[in-house]
């Protein structure tokens, strides 16, 4: 009888480069070869920085680094499910689970993780450890659970690409933020454009001379979406403020009533108990940074004074407004008052401030008049100090406020006689909030 003696087939200790003729294996290309090389010189990843942070930061990079939607699902799908912690300490991490079986768990059929696959390596992503016939297959140690030997995809290329990434995320968030500023401004380009429209009917009625403003601004005040590029919306504000600056010289409103308006500090420097009896019954308004605003142009000794300053009829007692800082509006603001603040409240400024508190005294019940009104007797920052804690007092839960416009008329009251005290309301509403709100 005829014995035939078996031996079991030992894995390779290391996976061989491609030979010609050799049964199986990729076309020895010079982008396999570099490959090749990437995945041999992998000596883990560095301290502090595991496989995640990897994974977070090729997602961040996204699109602008070459990585579509449906990559770095595969690449998740990859390095979460099927590598470990230590297989990027020590070794390599070698996805050997086979094609079919990805393809069955992410519900597309094997051509396409192909594509998929090949599209990552042309990238520069992952990397091939091939068997001699191509399949993919490999053994962890039962007790410390590395990688004995494996067959499949390496991603120990994409640590590679680590410096790259970082560079391509700076460079988009450099981008991002460039393209908010400037949409930040386009948008207040259109409030104030809007404002002074506003202020036109209500002053002079309907006229033929508003037409051409009105065309022109209708042509440019589309929804703002992201797919536009920086590039045109750079030409959007520059269109913008064009158009703003015909209209402020239609209105009359020249740089005589711009000179200062850009200089960020909210309120008049004032003595404790009272301003000179020479000063303007507008001091604060001086120091705001737009001075064509949401306040009525009608309102007498306001808008017209920043440029003729004529003697204010008698004195204009401290409100403590100068003593409140923009950290402390932003801390004890409601949520319904921050929803018309910016978003990053880091480049939040008192113009921004006031213009919320425009929009918000609609809601409340505010007139227009007592609007008016508020800011000629304590200014814009003023104004929208005291409308903020009108929509505290009418939010609170013991003895809210019924009449929110009314309670803001009583402020305004106050301050022209001298008695309001802002400073004790904003430091009474940050004290009930606790320590560290401020």
């Amino acid at each position: 009888m005829q014995h035939t003696e078996t031996h079991a087939d030992q894995p390779p200790s290391h996976p061989s480069p491609y030979r010609p003729g050799g049964g199986g294996g990729r076309v020895a290309s010079d982008r396999y070869r570099q490959s090749l090389e990437v995945c041999e010189a992998f000596a883990g990843l560095e301290p502090g920085f595991g496989r995640f942070d990897l994974l977070l930061l090729v997602k961040r990079a996204g699109r602008d680094a070459g990585f579509t939607p449906k990559m770095i699902q595969l690449v998740e799908y990859y390095l979460t499910v099927f590598t470990r912690d230590i297989d990027w300490e020590e070794g390599r991490p070698i996805v050997y689970q086979s094609l079919s079986k990805t393809a069955l768990d992410l519900g597309v059929s094997e051509r396409q993780v192909q594509k998929l696959e090949k599209q990552l390596f042309d990238l520069g992503a992952i990397g091939y450890v091939d068997s001699g016939n191509c399949k993919r297959f490999g053994q962890r140690d039962p007790t410390t659970g590395a990688l004995l030997w494996a067959f499949g995809v390496d991603l120990s290329p994409l640590a590679h690409l680590r410096a790259e990434l970082e560079a391509k995320l700076h460079e988009k968030e450099l981008y991002n933020r460039a393209w908010h500023e400037t949409k930040r401004q386009v948008s207040w380009s259109r409030r104030q454009i809007r404002a002074l429209m506003l202020e036109w009917r209500e002053e002079e009625g309907v006229l033929a001379e508003q037409e051409p403003f009105e065309r022109a601004y209708q042509g440019i005040a589309f929804q703002l979406r992201t797919h536009i590029r920086l590039e045109e919306l750079r030409a959007l504000l520059r269109r913008h403020k064009a158009l703003l600056s015909e209209l402020m010289l239609a209105r009359g409103v020249g740089d005589a009533e711009r000179e200062g308006a850009s200089t960020p500090d909210p309120v008049a420097t004032t003595t404790p108990k009272g301003s000179s009896t020479s000063a303007r019954s507008c001091a604060h308004y001086n120091y705001t940074n737009q001075s064509f605003n949401i306040c009525r142009r009608a309102a007498e000794g306001f808008q017209g004074s920043v440029a003729a300053g004529p003697a204010p009829e008698g004195p204009v007692s401290s409100s403590g407004a100068e003593h409140v800082t923009l950290r402390q509006v932003a801390s004890i603001a409601s949520d319904r008052f921050r929803g018309h603040l910016p978003i990053h409240l880091g480049s939040m400024g008192w113009a921004e401030v006031a213009e919320a508190a425009d929009r918000l005294r609609r809601e409340l019940g505010v007139s227009q008049a007592s609007w008016g009104e508020a800011c000629g007797v304590l200014g814009r920052s003023g104004a929208a100090i005291c409308m903020l804690v009108t929509d505290r007092a009418a939010l609170r839960e013991e003895g809210p406020v019924r009449q929110p416009a009314a309670y803001f008329r009583g402020m305004v009251n106050r301050a022209r006689g001298g008695e309001l005290r802002l400073h004790d309301s904003v430091f009474g509403l940050i004290a009930r909030q606790g320590p560290g709100a401020a």
